[in-house]
């Protein structure tokens, strides 16, 4: 078959020259050994070229499964956003050759170097002019056929398909490779051995028959789309169809299906799409490309990818089905500006799978899937926000970017309610300034406030941009009072080291007493706080948090009597600075009114001076202690200072030099 030539002549008939030459999360983890393969994450220069606003791609290739290669025609149209536009580049891996460019009948001046194809134009152009260019290409995609464009086969038929997130669709073909540049509408059309089933995003308009061993699929959508979710997959698929039933209208769904795996589970599982359709649009509204389509593309790759309108899929378990459905509201109708952001696409799309369970098993589902993000989430280092984009691990880390995003929304729902909380997500997938645009974690914030009716800064700013998660202590004790009233005091105290050094929540506090359960909710923004009720009937027992809307570990809960409840604890801080000449300061807490003593010793244990020795009542103190005060009789080495304060001590080693 003259397969590999029909490549080349889609270059050469457009071409005024010559070619020259040459789990966990599944879909986190899919992800991350993808591209921890391709080793280029340095090579990528991203955002690409800001100096132009593309609104068009076609990409018109050609994909010879026998000698691994792809070539053909890349359309781009663009407008310009600067006055005196002469110049511009592309995002394209050097493995590939740029045979020319054109723009109408005109060859432009081009060089390809450092994975970007730098192109001067005809003429300059002004401010918001469009032009298109034709970019003629062809060569090896990827990395070893484990990159983002990949050759493989199953039960001996060959299977090509990619997965271009984040940066990996250059890998492949010309684009400006950074999502935050959708092009308004695209083109796909593949030529494949007639063997071969293509498949892409959109409607499939026409199917063209090549005379040569060879048809072309041409794929269309008219909805805006980001370059690493365009995509292909291609092998001898077996389709499977079923139907979603919106108001008046149906949509079909398409599952592509290598043959060999097409069974009555498999039908069972991909049917369970027509349920969490369903279930989606009364959560987050009308599904976002129903004028074209949904389906799967099986892939050679474990986990999933939410391709626009096809997610390709390496299994067909409940989450993770529902996870890339999800993507087609959360990641595909709206996307995340850059990959600091990523959490608006796959934290939404984790915490859909916990909605899913709701909706179709009940709240226990959800309770015990939300509690599965909480265990993975807390072992989650760095913000959300991620701040290494250079590291896909780091992009599509799956405690962080996805157990604790979803983790975040599950807190958000606690806060304003479940009512309020879906109001949200519809309003925000409905925004006309983000729909089938970009956004980034202050998009969602202002929706969040501008439909809660809430100030929810604190929280995006902690949550987003804080790191770890709070442990709280709590120390609670009541008094009886006149009208068998019961005085309560509870202390809630936050001892995490790390930033913030407040979680700032509202937290639920419910009292169990002799006449059933009190909730109160208070709003903890201190790092030691106290909090005094009134209750009506006698309190047995404290339960914090009742309900788990807040990540997080508790180290006691202790009953105390009411008048133990301060707001201090006992410490004793590390001096500072520590080596010290000739002084340094002791920091020292005390929680009750006690008699109090501090005093310092050498190493042989024998006292050197007492610093203090007093009643002193609770609160944060601070002492200078100088070497200076004793002349020669303090030498350099360790010193031990210790605090004793009723029932509390404590002891720390120093070190002075002189």
């Amino acid at each position: 078959m003259k397969f590999f030539t029909t490549l080349i002549i889609i270059v050469l008939l457009f071409s005024p020259s010559a070619i020259a030459q040459k789990q966990a999360h599944e879909c986190s983890i899919s992800k991350i050994k993808h591209f921890e393969r391709m080793n280029k994450i340095a090579e990528v220069n991203y955002p690409g070229d800001q100096t132009i606003d593309v609104t068009y791609y076609k990409l018109d290739v050609a994909v010879d499964h026998i000698t691994k290669k792809i070539g053909g025609v890349i359309t781009i149209s663009a407008i310009s956003k600067q006055n005196d536009l002469m110049r511009f580049y592309l995002d394209l891996q050097n493995s590939l050759v740029v045979d020319s460019v054109k723009l109408g009948n005109e060859k432009l001046t081009i060089d390809h170097t450092n994975a970007k194809i730098n192109i001067t134009l005809d003429k300059t152009y002004s401010l918001d002019e469009e032009f298109t260019v034709q970019v003629y290409y062809f060569g090896t995609p990827g990395s070893s056929g484990f990159g983002s464009f990949a050759f493989s086969s199953h039960n001996g038929s060959p299977a090509i398909w990619t997965l271009s997130e984040p940066y990996g669709a250059s890998d492949w073909w010309p684009c400006k490779d950074t999502p935050a540049d959708k092009a308004d509408s695209v083109d796909i059309w593949i030529t494949v051995d007639e063997s071969l089933v293509p498949v892409s995003n959109g409607n499939l308009e026409k199917i063209i028959n090549n005379h040569d061993g060879t048809h072309t699929y041409r794929w269309h959508s008219k909805y805006p789309i980001a370059q690493y979710l365009i995509s292909m997959a291609i092998t001898n698929y077996e389709v499977y169809n079923n139907y979603f039933v919106s108001g008046k209208d149906t949509m079909t769904l398409y599952h592509y299906n290598y043959p060999e795996r097409l069974s009555d589970s498999r039908k069972t599982q991909q049917d369970k799409t027509v349920d969490m359709l369903e279930v989606f649009e009364n959560k987050f509204g009308p599904y976002p490309f129903f004028d074209e389509k949904y389906g799967h593309a099986e892939f050679g790759w474990g986990g999933g990818m939410e391709h626009q309108t096809i997610s390709s899929m390496g299994s067909f378990g409940t989450g993770i089905t529902a996870h890339e459905l999800a993507h087609q509201w959360f990641g595909d109708k709206i996307t995340c500006k850059d990959w600091h952001h990523i959490w608006l696409n796959e934290g939404f799309a984790t915490y859909s799978e916990s909605v899913y369970y709701e909706a179709a098993i009940g709240w226990t589902s959800y309770q015990n899937s939300i509690n599965n993000e909480m265990n993975q989430a807390k072992s989650a280092s760095g913000s959300i926000w991620v701040q290494d984009i250079s590291s896909v691990g780091q992009i599509f880390n799956g405690a962080r970017s996805y157990a604790k995003g979803a983790v975040v929304l599950h807190m958000l729902r606690g806060i304003v309610g479940t009512e309020t909380f879906f109001d949200i997500l519809k309003a925000y997938i409905a925004d006309p300034e983000l729909a089938y645009d970009v956004a980034v974690t202050e998009d969602f914030q202002r929706v969040a406030e501008d439909v809660s009716g809430m100030d929810l800064d604190y929280f995006f700013t902690d949550w987003i941009y804080g790191q770890k998660y709070p442990k709280y202590a709590i120390d609670w004790g009541y008094t009886p009072v006149e009208n068998n009233q019961y005085e309560v005091s509870v202390k809630i105290s936050q001892k995490q080291f790390t930033s913030p050094r407040v979680f700032r929540m509202p937290i639920e506090l419910k009292f169990n007493t002799t006449n059933g359960d009190t909730a109160i909710t208070v709003f903890n923004d201190v790092q030691d706080q106290i909090f005094d009720f009134t209750l009506d009937n006698k309190p047995n027992s404290l339960t914090f948090d009742p309900n788990n809307w807040i990540l997080k570990d508790i180290n006691g809960i202790t009953s105390v009597d009411k008048d133990d409840v301060t707001p201090f604890n006992y410490e004793l801080s590390q001096n500072y600075p520590n080596p010290f000449n000739p002084s340094t300061v002791i920091s020292y807490q005390l929680a009750k009114e006690r008699k109090t003593t501090l005093k310092i010793y050498d190493i042989l244990g024998n006292e050197v001076t007492t610093l203090v020795d007093k009643v002193q009542p609770a609160g944060n103190y601070t002492i200078e202690f100088s070497s200076n005060d004793f002349g020669r009789k303090i030498t350099s080495g360790v010193y031990i200072y210790k605090l004793q304060s009723g029932n509390f001590i404590n002891t720390k080693k120093m070190l002075m030099l002189k």
